[in-house]
């Protein structure tokens, strides 16, 4: 589907949506309990739909609570015996990357599946552990096989690649028969993804001792418990509305925890430093997820804005250095990318044009929080990878004002 906008301001109170990566987390921490979990807040995007069918994989079932509520009946310790289980992960990055420690300790293994760049980012710090530890890996045609026993012990991960195979290993670790340990040989650079994590573990009543300075995490062996929890609102999707604000729109955000452990809760702070004129450089080794709508804010000021350490993006949904850049370019900014960084100029105002969304939400919503300031219309191509992560995006940016038709 492709979308045209004419540019609007928007205007009007928006709660963003539940926490993607929250609520991923702790529908897993309610999958490994025994007994029934009820997850309230919850938005059955894509990529939450993929982390569900996973789950089902290993045995769990769930259903619909209300409008936005899963009841999840949890697998426990069983584990199944009708062979190696499937999981088919869709496009989500965080469900292949959490449930393949996770199946090496309930089942012994399992296939995974994915669909558009999935299968081809990087599984390195897993297959060196393998490696290590003597369990088989393989990766062809697109589908990853995994077979082995995790045992207890020590667990060592760079911490510079992705928190999410923290994240996985933090969920399996507590299904073996002892304690574990996981040490980061460099500095984690999504901390806070991995706080979240523990916050889960520990909402399921998993014992882990955090000690971050010290890049060390011990996870104690014990079984989740049933636990009823509320998804709190995503600051990650909250950052394009601030980057409409940023453009000039005049929009109150609502539903969210300005004390959340979600890293992304920089949004706000950021914000408020490109609503300001001068040359500004951030870091957003902490952020990635950040950078499409930052680099919208500073499309439009006085100064040039250099975003640094952000080689990860480009092993995102797309590109993410290269779309970005092409998307502001496209209309008429200016914007260059570099190994690991990308730079904005700023420029007085946007002159509109076509977009490709390549694939990636982020992109697609990051184009139509552009299009608020530009002269001229504005098409976004694909625009139906809002689906992904946040299924209503443009049913919220019509009720805010904007001017989007499907064409």
């Amino acid at each position: 589907m492709d979308m045209h906008i004419t540019p609007a301001l928007l205007r009007g109170t928006v709660t963003p949506p539940p926490s993607k990566s929250m609520a991923h987390r702790l529908l897993i921490s309610a999958a490994l309990a025994e007994g029934t979990s009820v997850i309230r807040n919850v938005a059955l995007s894509q990529d939450i739909e993929a982390t569900l069918r996973c789950m089902e994989a290993l045995g769990c079932s769930w259903e619909q609570a209300g409008s936005s509520s899963l009841r999840i009946h949890g697998c426990g310790p069983i584990v199944p015996t009708d062979g190696t289980p499937r999981f088919d992960c869709g496009e989500s990055g965080s469900t292949l990357r959490f449930f393949i420690p996770i199946a090496l300790a309930m089942t012994g293994g399992g296939v995974f599946t994915g669909r558009g760049r999935l299968m081809e980012r990087p599984q390195a710090p897993y297959f060196d552990l393998f490696d290590e530890k003597g369990i088989f890996y393989s990766l062809q045609d697109g589908v990853l096989t995994v077979g082995g026993t995790l045992e207890s012990g020590e667990y060592r991960l760079p911490g510079d690649v992705s928190s999410q195979f923290f994240t996985g290993l933090l969920f399996a670790l507590p299904l073996l028969k002892e304690d574990s340990v996981i040490v980061s040989t460099t500095k984690p650079e999504s901390a806070d993804y991995i706080a979240m994590t523990v916050q889960a573990l520990r909402a399921a009543g998993i014992r882990v001792l955090s000690q971050p300075t010290q890049r060390r995490w011990t996870v104690s062996s014990g079984r989740f418990h049933s636990f009823d929890a509320t998804v709190e609102s995503d600051w990650s999707q909250a950052a394009f509305w601030y980057a409409a604000n940023v453009l000039g729109s005049t929009l109150r955000l609502e539903g969210l925890d300005p004390k959340s452990s979600q890293g992304d809760r920089v949004a706000a702070e950021y914000a408020a430093q490109l609503s300001q004129p001068g040359d500004v450089e951030i870091d957003v080794s902490g952020c990635p997820d950040l950078v499409p709508p930052l680099a919208v804010m500073a499309a439009v000021r006085q100064g040039t804005c250099r975003f640094t350490n952000a080689a990860r993006l480009r092993l995102k949904e797309s590109d993410r250095l290269k779309t970005t850049a092409a998307l502001l370019r496209a209309l008429g900014g200016d914007a260059a990318e570099g190994a690991d960084s990308l730079t904005i100029q700023g420029v007085p105002r946007l002159s509109g044009g076509t977009v490709d969304g390549a694939g990636d939400h982020r992109i697609v919503m990051a184009a139509a929080i552009a299009a608020t300031r530009c002269a001229g219309p504005v098409t976004i191509l694909g625009a139906e990878a809002v689906n992904k992560s946040y299924p209503s995006f443009f049913e919220d940016y019509s009720a805010l004002g904007g001017d989007a038709h499907v064409v």
